[in-house]
């Protein structure tokens, strides 16, 4: 087998275990297998500022699903995915979440845009950024701004649009851009053509 071919073959693979990690994120997190939902992680990874490890990671787990939560729905949407070497990658997935808490139907749209990486052989999530547009009560729509309303909290933003400068662009001007039209972006380098310098925003998780 050429060495072109076998590279060609790992990267369908690669695509492959990584498409499945958002769907086994959802599936291990709504089951409330937390066991299951750590390993999808490795085994140094950051929970927080000060802690790290899976163990850190199953308390915070644990205790956001045990206080917040009666039950979790997480439906998996579109999944970009681009890779930095053969080992290392980044993506943007959709999700599309119904939680009860209390005595509310809270539903939500978020994206994760994450970064992954394979470790002796086995693709792990490295980080995950979750990016929010609403959550809200099933039956109030959330018009308006500060789309992030939870029961018994303040509203507020959830940074679905941050990372992306175009839609400020979009809005900023009154009709199309002038000037021809780029490029499409080179092969692995879609998400870093649209997201450009735009740092990574600060986002409650709850």
């Amino acid at each position: 087998m050429s060495d072109d071919l076998a590279a060609r073959i790992d990267r369908l693979e690669s695509l492959d275990a990584i498409r499945q990690l958002p769907a086994k994120y959802a599936l291990a997190l709504d089951m409330r297998d937390m066991d299951a939902m750590v390993g999808l992680f490795p085994a140094d990874v950051r929970v927080g500022k000060e802690t790290s490890g899976r163990e850190a990671l199953r308390r915070y787990l644990d205790e956001t699903m045990r206080v917040q939560f009666n039950g979790t729905s997480h439906h998996i949407g579109g999944h970009i995915i681009e890779f930095d070497d053969p080992d290392h990658a980044r993506g943007v997935v959709y999700s599309k979440n119904e939680h009860e808490t209390g005595p509310e139907w809270v539903i939500m749209q978020m994206m994760y845009v994450d970064d992954y990486e394979r470790i002796e052989g086995r693709w792990y999530f490295r980080r995950r950024l979750p990016l929010y547009w609403y959550a809200t009560d099933l039956n109030k729509p959330p018009i308006g701004d500060r789309k992030m309303r939870w029961p018994g909290r303040e509203p507020y933003e959830g940074g679905f649009h941050e990372l992306f400068p175009s839609w400020r662009e979009f809005w900023a001007r009154s009709g199309a851009p002038e000037g021809p039209v780029p490029e499409p972006a080179p092969l692995d380098q879609f998400i870093n053509r649209m997201r450009g310098t735009a740092e990574a925003p600060r986002v409650r998780v709850r």
